[in-house]
């Protein structure tokens, strides 16, 4: 089983895994629309994290993790703790140098969960990642770590770009 990571799951993976492959996710796109009340803010005042968002045309770039096939459970019962926050299991096709399609599986928080946060201006955006702070540190390292990591692949995202310059 491959699981993709897209935001902080491609600096802290933090499951045991067999491989890792750059991967490319067709037709979504990276958006801090997602609140977080129990990492990166608290319920009282929220951080903003990453989500996936349909998009035609977008491709999100990430980390394909291969799992051991006797570590399965215990990697998904562990990451559904870690992305309690509203994020749901999802079945996806992904783009790798290694292979035309790679099954995997993601995780997404959509509009029906109740810390869903919704689009706003990267100004909107911006303003909270700097007050933000949860038990896993300040809103902005996140940002500034998810940035770090598409820079040292060599990939663009407008949208985080854009969001580490207002910070």
């Amino acid at each position: 089983m491959w699981i993709f990571g897209y935001g902080s799951l491609i600096f802290r993976p933090s499951f045991p895994y067999e491989e890792r492959r750059e991967a490319w996710l067709r037709d979504w796109a990276r958006r801090f629309w997602q609140g977080s009340t129990d990492h990166r803010g608290v319920p009282e005042a929220p951080g903003r994290v990453v989500t996936l968002v349909p998009e035609p045309g977008a491709r999100c770039w990430g980390v394909a993790y291969r799992i051991a096939t006797e570590r399965v459970e215990e990697v998904l019962t562990h990451l559904d703790f870690r992305e309690q926050g509203g994020y749901e299991r999802h079945r996806v096709w992904l783009e790798t140098r290694e292979a035309s399609s790679l099954e995997a599986v993601v995780y997404v928080a959509g509009p029906s969960n109740p810390h869903y946060l919704g689009p706003a201006t990267l100004e909107e955006i911006a303003a909270v990642v700097r007050s933000a702070r949860g038990p896993s540190g300040p809103n902005r390292d996140y940002v500034r770590l998810l940035a770090e990591a598409l820079a040292q692949a060599g990939e663009q995202d407008p949208h985080v770009t854009e969001l580490v310059r207002l910070l």
